[in-house]
Formats: structure tokens, sequence, C-alpha cells
């Protein structure tokens, strides 16, 4: 395959796919249409029946009018018998021939028309039946979007207010942090500052000869010999 070809290909695909979301988006707006179609159509099969019921009417009247002649003229054959008149009743034969001929003919198109009549009515039966169940489907489809779509509101707004609070949650849980972090270095500071302060002090007082030099050698010796005379003394 050319490239060209596999262009064409993909751009046909790609026309496929924006007819099918067209298609599907459009949904319920097609299917109301295709509904009102339905309709029109079985209004028009209604007129169809009226037409054809009409002329078979017009047809069995007409039917009738040619049966009531054959049976005049059958009696005016008779009649020309009974008088002897032989050649007069072979010509009212003959009428009561063609007579009898269309009535055959109008017999055959009366059964056409009442076939026709039979098989619309029951084609119209079966539209009605199904264009009712159509709409009761229909119906349902609609309900049932509609409630499809309010669960997609509340859902999307219930996941914003979600992502909502989890952000705030978020940002607490930074301010927190921060807070104790500066707390911490304020403690920190705070601690430095009395180390500080102390060494100032010891060192002013140690200067004045108050206090007396820790870790002193000496200071430690004294200490040492006191404890020595305190311990011989004990033992004595």
């Amino acid at each position: 395959m050319t490239i060209w070809n596999k262009l064409v290909t993909a751009l046909r695909g790609a026309a496929h796919e924006a007819g099918e979301a067209v298609t599907d988006s459009q949904a319920l707006r097609i299917l109301d249409q295709e509904i009102r179609d339905a309709d029109h159509d079985l209004n028009q099969s209604r007129s169809a029946l009226a037409e054809i019921m009409a002329k078979q009417k017009l047809c069995a009247g007409k039917l009738g009018q040619t049966r009531d002649r054959i049976a005049e003229y059958e009696g005016y054959a008779v009649k020309a018998l009974d008088s002897s008149d032989e050649a007069l009743a072979l010509e009212v034969a003959g009428k009561v021939a063609a007579l009898e001929a269309q009535r055959d003919e109008e017999q055959s198109q009366l059964e056409a028309y009442t076939q026709s009549v039979e098989q619309l009515r029951a084609a119209i039966q079966t539209a009605q039946t199904h264009i009712r169940r159509l709409k009761q489907q229909a119906d349902a489809v609609k309900a049932t979007e509609s409630v499809q779509r309010a669960q997609a509101t509340v859902a999307g707004r219930h996941a914003g207010s979600q992502t909502r609070v989890q952000s705030a949650l978020d940002s607490l849980e930074r301010i927190k942090q921060k807070q104790a972090e500066r707390g911490a270095r304020m403690e920190s500071a705070a601690e430095l500052a009395r180390d500080s302060s102390e060494d100032v002090l010891d060192a002013k007082l140690r200067a004045a000869g108050i206090s007396p030099q820790t870790g002193n050698a000496q200071s430690v010796l004294e200490r040492l010999k006191m404890q020595r005379v305190a311990a011989g003394g004990q033992s004595a």
C-alpha cells in the first residue's frame, strides 16, 4: 500500500469516527426525527387505505348494479322466450353475456381491492404497535438519559469538591510544617542566646574572683586530700 493510499484510508477512518461521534451526540434528536418520520409514513398509509376503501366501496356498488342488470335482462330473455320470440331472446342473451363478463371483471377488481385493504390494514396495525412501543422505549431512554446526566453532574461536583478539600488540606499541612520549622528556629535561637549569656556571666564572675575555675588541677588535688583526711579520721 502506498503512502497516498494509507493517507486516504486514515482520512476515511477519521471521517468515520467523526461521523460516529456526531451520531452519538445527537442520538436522541435522531431518534425523535425517526419517530416523526415513522408517524408521517403511517399517516400516509392511512390515507392510502382510505382511498382504496373508497374505491372498494364504489366497485362493490357497481358490481351490485351489474348483477341487478343481469337479473333484469335474464328476465327479459325469459319473457322473449315465453313470447316465442327467439331472436329477441338471443339478442337479450348476448346482452346478458356482456354484463356477465363485466360482472366477472368487477368481481376480480373488488377482490383485489379487498385483499389490498386487508393487507394494508394489517401493515398499519403492525406499524402502530411498533411505533407505540418505540415511543415508550424512547421515553424510557430519555428518562434514563436525564437521570444519568444528573448523576454525572453530581459526581463531577463531588469530585471537584473533594479535589478542593484535598488541596485545602495540603495547604494546611504546608502551613503547619512552616510554622513548626519557624518555631524550631526560634527555640534554637533562644537556646543559643541563653548559652551566650551564661558564658559572658561566668567570665565576669571569674574575673571578679567570685566563681572558681572549674576543672582546675590544684582544686581537684585539694579535694582529694580532704577526702583522704576525712577517710583517715573515720578509720581512727
